[in-house]
């Protein structure tokens, strides 16, 4: 701290914070999170029973990545199975977003962290260049300034890594919880034709060709 002076305030500040950005995405980039397992066994439940209405209501009342764009999918599913899962991939876009915005200071955090570094760099570099200083005035600015740009490189390094580590997460859980969203529609708009629905996992049959 005395070597660095005041803009290792900076750099202290912005360290707080990345690690709170890091610790509340582990706990939300999760996928018991976007596709929460109380949620889904209860739409399969209501499914079996054939309550649509149900699983619409279960959806809607749920906040996570799956129940919205599979509420998305339902609400247009009465225009057909082609809007519905339009719908699912437009919310599912806008949920992708809403994620990574989440992480992109860590983004800004990797570029800002080697700039404060500069900064401080550059101020001791400014010091020394008075020629009038003593040795040990010069060893001191040398001092702060190769402290200042370690600091903030050593904030860059981790935000980049961990930005990319949590987006590589989010394209994974969006996926997961888009393509589960998917199948457990065409089972629903099986079950509104007046099929028995098919189990979960199961390979869907064959679709009826087209009459010429």
């Amino acid at each position: 701290i005395l070597t660095s002076g005041l803009i290792v305030l900076i750099l202290l500040i912005l360290s707080i914070y990345f690690v709170a950005t890091v610790v509340r995405m582990f706990l939300e980039l999760r996928s018991t999170v976007t596709l929460p397992l109380e949620v889904v066994e209860e739409c399969e439940n209501l499914l079996k029973s054939r309550d649509v209405q149900g699983v619409y209501k279960v959806v809607k009342g749920d906040d996570s990545f799956f129940s919205n764009v599979l509420s998305a999918g339902m609400t247009e599913l009465q225009h057909g199975l082609g809007e519905a899962r339009e719908a699912i991939d437009r919310v599912s876009d806008a949920e992708i977003v809403e994620m990574e915005k989440k992480i992109s200071m860590l983004a800004v955090l990797g570029t800002l962290g080697p700039m404060i570094g500069l900064l401080g760099t550059l101020k001791g570099m400014i010091a020394m260049s008075d020629t009038q200083m003593k040795a040990s005035e010069v060893a001191g600015n040398i001092s702060e300034a190769l402290v200042l740009t370690f600091e903030g490189v050593a904030l860059s390094v981790p935000a980049i890594y961990f930005f990319a580590l949590f987006r590589n997460r989010i394209a994974s859980l969006s996926t997961e919880a888009t393509l589960f969203a998917d199948e457990f529609l065409r089972r629903i708009n099986t079950v509104m034709r007046g099929k028995s629905p098919p189990a979960a996992g199961a390979a869907p049959a064959a679709a009826p060709a087209e009459p010429a």
